[in-house]
């Protein structure tokens, strides 16, 4: 009898002992080696950077242009399950739950903190002035909207497709199908799922890592809380808890009840600090950064900085080139994450709902944390721009009444969203060790839920954190093929539809017209 039957364990041998192996030997990396692997994993980025850039440009704006196709073209109809499947969650649960996956950690961080930064020092023209302010909600606007949702929609159409109506386990494997064929369950299909693993642990983790430094930053604002190592690691150990409870609980009365409910607060926050706020600067800016964006989407889309000079290269690597990696590495966690709760939407439905709806949502969540720390810092000189990123949010929720309450609902909107991220990480995880199942047991979702906790304690104690988010985004490389062959795979598979619908249709007026003519002729000859 194996290993992992001796153990009950319902999982694929190979990806979940092979990944456990590889994320112990890199958290051990990590945590001995720290400043080594920092520099190790810094060149490697660096190469990436300079010789493959002009690959994540191009691939991510491959990845919009072919989704917005998807959704003008034939197969808009087509749903992600059976023809006459309904979908399993309400709008509102489910633009939660996709929001929460895919955004909701990393708007709270970088909605004051990266339009300030832009503002300080755009690329390629001089900081601190209103076109600089302009500049830098364009420029986070375009980090933050159509082209991670894109990526996302990829691998999670993809799955949604091959498993709801063709089957397939629900696996990043098996988007690849009409390429590999039945190979999928060997080698191949294991490396991709194993690569997926990897990815999603340390993007969980590292996320996990860093974001409990922002709430420490939050805890000594409200309660004087000493920013430290040993704060920040109970602070892991608490969000861990609650997350596996909301494992124990399930994807319908854990992950969705919590995305409805920090929705619920963070739309509440929005509206306090839209009211309190500066409201009519607040809504001009709203309509005037959004044209801004769309006016310049395309040039964003494709701007390298070749005929710019070699400063702005560095800002590339900083910034834009650094994102794509990152929502690129994290795409089958957030993909597989959205397909598994996208059963009975059309592909019309999904595309126009994770990419629209979510993103409509970031830029009114971007405009009124960004704009209103602008306003403040161009017009009374708040003193924003000379803290660190984590305090940023706490120093502009500062300057508007009930400050503390603000505050608290922040840090709570933070931890809620960390919460569910680790939650969805874990059954994401646990549906490729076991192998595509969408209902892994409890007992395997807890096991990974504590495991992302203690890889982000150990490297946070340790000082590897940097390096080993380093190395997740890396993965974004190799990934980055994967996507674009999964648009293949998919187009692919999705060409099949109507040669399928055509077989069935003939063979249905095939069985039609038999039984009609037979009663004719025996009609004639009585």
């Amino acid at each position: 009898m194996s290993l992992h039957k001796k153990l009950n364990l319902e999982v694929n041998p190979y990806n979940f002992f092979i990944s456990i192996v590889i994320i112990i030997l890199f958290v051990f990396l990590g945590a001995a080696f720290p400043d080594r692997t920092n520099v190790v994993f810094g060149y490697i980025q660096e190469f990436i950077v300079d010789q493959f850039g002009w690959l994540y440009i191009l691939s991510v704006s491959i990845f919009l242009i072919f989704v917005i196709y998807l959704f003008f073209s034939r197969f808009g109809k087509i749903k992600l399950g059976p023809d006459d499947s309904e979908p399993d969650y309400s709008y509102a649960s489910w633009f939660t739950m996709l929001f929460s996956a895919g955004m909701g950690i990393g708007l709270v961080f970088f909605s004051v903190a990266e339009p300030m930064f832009h503002y300080l020092a755009p690329p390629t023209i001089g900081g601190e002035s209103l076109e600089a302010a302009r500049e830098a909600m364009r420029l986070t606007f375009f980090h933050w909207g159509f082209h991670p949702w894109a990526i996302y929609i990829i691998v999670g159409m993809s799955l949604a497709y091959f498993h709801f109506r063709k089957g397939l386990p629900l696996s990043i494997r098996s988007a690849f199908y009409p390429l590999l064929g039945d190979k999928i369950y060997g080698w191949r299909g294991n490396t991709i799922d194993i690569l997926a693993i990897f990815g999603t642990m340390f993007g969980v983790a590292t996320s996990l890592g860093l974001g409990v430094m922002q709430v420490n930053a939050g805890l000594e604002y409200l309660f004087g809380v000493e920013v430290s190592t040993t704060i920040q690691i109970l602070l892991i150990a608490g969000i861990t808890a609650i997350a596996t409870i909301s494992v124990v609980l399930g994807l319908d009365k854990g992950i969705r009840r919590l995305s409805n409910f920090n929705m619920s607060v963070a739309v509440g926050l929005i509206i306090f600090v839209f009211i309190l706020g500066p409201t009519v600067y607040l809504l001009n800016a709203t309509v005037e950064n959004t044209g801004y964006y769309l006016q310049n989407l395309v040039q964003s889309s494709f701007w390298l900085g070749t005929f710019d000079g070699e400063a702005v290269d560095g800002w590339l690597a900083g910034w834009t080139l650094f994102y794509w990696g990152w929502w690129i590495a994290w795409s089958p966690f957030v993909g597989m994450f959205i397909a598994r709760i996208s059963r009975g939407r059309s592909i019309q439905e999904f595309v126009g709902g994770v990419l629209l709806v979510p993103t409509a949502f970031t830029f009114i969540w971007l405009t009124v944390f960004g704009n209103t720390a602008l306003n403040m810092e161009i017009l009374g000189d708040a003193g924003i721009s000379g803290l660190d990123t984590e305090q940023m949010l706490f120093a502009m929720l500062d300057g508007l009444p009930l400050a503390t309450i603000t505050s608290i609902a922040a840090t709570l909107v933070i931890i809620t969203f960390f919460v569910t991220s680790s939650d969805s990480g874990s059954l994401v995880i646990d549906m490729l060790a076991s192998g595509g199942n969408p209902n892994p047991p409890v007992g395997q979702r807890v096991f990974w839920a504590l495991s992302e906790g203690a890889v982000a304690a150990v490297l946070l104690l340790a000082g590897g954190l940097g390096g080993l988010q380093t190395a997740a985004i890396t993965t974004g490389l190799p990934f980055t093929i994967i996507l674009l062959l999964m648009c293949y795979s998919l187009y692919k598979g999705l060409s099949t539809e109507g040669t399928e619908r055509l077989v069935r249709r003939k063979t249905f007026k095939a069985k039609s017209k038999k039984p009609q003519d037979s009663g004719d002729i025996d009609s004639g000859s009585q």
